[in-house]
């Protein structure tokens, strides 16, 4: 899937530098998430370099990576105590204004910056701009609950037209097509989509876009534009909604579907549908190209792959800071917290809440760059 558009590679690394809470989910959510917390403790504490950090640390942004956050914020103020991280997770569209206004340390998007953003990123970032670090990667699934079906298979125009209010029973013609050993049921589609701004919605739709142009006639972005349907806020909002109602569907990181939600395989065209699982995740993002110049590492990804076993709905969530010009108060405190989470340690810790580390041609590459901030 392509990820990001060539004019928005510059910025989405510069927002880290000012002072803020912490936010990184692909979509923007206020979510809590429950899967951070315990798997976190695993890391190894002692491998954490706090250097000079001190202080609180206020961030917002995409509520996809908010689990991954939770952990890692965890892990990180055990072995710095003298920190303090404050990640809001008010979705991708919240934490890229709080970056570009100044009012965090960094911010994180499931969206590279455009160049309007980066234009505003100049102004915080003195002598310098907004960049993209690419720091976690996960499959957006399609959760839903249908009684009785547990194995749901549907492809792009199908997933199109139920989403654009055109698919409106479960039996419809077109989902049983793919699914012949379904007993699917004389049941309304309950279809929820987000009402934030979401860099999970931008993903979403840009697979949309890509795989189902004829279906879904939308431009895309972080903003639903479809009629009809559902919506509640961040990816807990839409996963709790798909929980309790009957017939429900939707889009959310996979560390969402669960408990009682079930995730769709999708049909790419390739030899079997794909599950969303955090390899087949991998296996998209380790084929994407970077289309971010200079320190910024923006990545465009093919959402209309046919790889065997490659799931294409699937995001890269950045952390976006300043290369140059970061407060001198946040900077420590942000770098140390950077070097963690794309530490080997760090990137462990997304295996274990259901997220897809960032390969190692990736990675290795982000951890030089955050050394460089200034």
């Amino acid at each position: 899937m392509k990820l990001q558009r060539k004019n928005r590679r510059a910025l989405a690394l510069g927002a880290l530098a000012v002072s803020g809470a912490l936010a990184l989910t692909a979509c923007g959510s206020d979510d809590t998430g429950t899967n951070g917390g315990d798997s976190s403790a695993s890391a190894d504490a002692s491998n954490i370099k706090c250097d000079d950090a001190q202080g609180q640390l206020l961030a917002d942004g995409s509520s996809a990576q908010k689990n991954a956050i939770d952990a890692w914020v965890k892990q990180f103020t055990a072995a710095c105590k003298g920190v303090q991280i404050n990640y809001k997770g008010g979705g991708s569209g919240a934490g890229v204004t709080a970056f570009t206004q100044g009012q965090v340390a960094f911010a994180g998007s499931d969206s590279a910056l455009d160049e309007e953003e980066i234009t505003a990123s100049k102004k915080i970032c003195s002598g310098g701009q907004g960049i993209d670090l690419p720091m976690v990667g996960g499959p957006i699934a399609v959760g839903y609950n249908v009684p009785g079906v547990d194995n749901l298979v549907l492809d792009a125009p199908t997933l199109a037209k139920i989403f654009n209010d055109k698919i409106k029973n479960w039996n419809d013609p077109a989902i049983a097509k793919l699914n012949p050993d379904a007993k699917l049921p004389d049941l309304k589609i309950q279809a929820f989509h987000r009402s934030d701004e979401s860099g999970t919605t931008d993903n979403f739709t840009k697979y949309l876009i890509a795989t189902a142009k004829s279906e879904w006639p939308y431009e895309g972005g972080k903003a639903w534009e479809a009629k009809g349907g559902q919506s509640a806020a961040g990816s807990s909002g839409v996963a709790q909604q798909v929980k309790q109602t009957s017939g429900a569907i939707s889009y959310m990181e996979l560390s969402y579907a669960k408990d009682g939600i079930s995730a769709v395989k999708i049909d790419t065209g390739a030899d079997a549908p794909v599950e969303a699982t955090t390899a087949n995740a991998s296996k998209m993002i380790a084929a994407a190209k970077r289309v971010g110049t200079g320190k910024d590492m923006a990545l465009e990804l093919d959402y209309a792959t046919k790889v065997a076993g490659a799931y294409p709905i699937t995001l890269v969530t950045y952390e976006i800071v300043c290369d140059k010009g970061n407060k001198s108060e946040t900077l420590p405190g942000t770098k140390a917290f950077l070097r963690y989470i794309a530490s080997e340690d760090g990137q462990k810790i997304l295996e274990q809440n259901d997220y897809a580390p960032m390969p190692e041609e990736i990675i290795s590459e982000v951890r030089t760059t955050i050394d460089g901030l200034s």
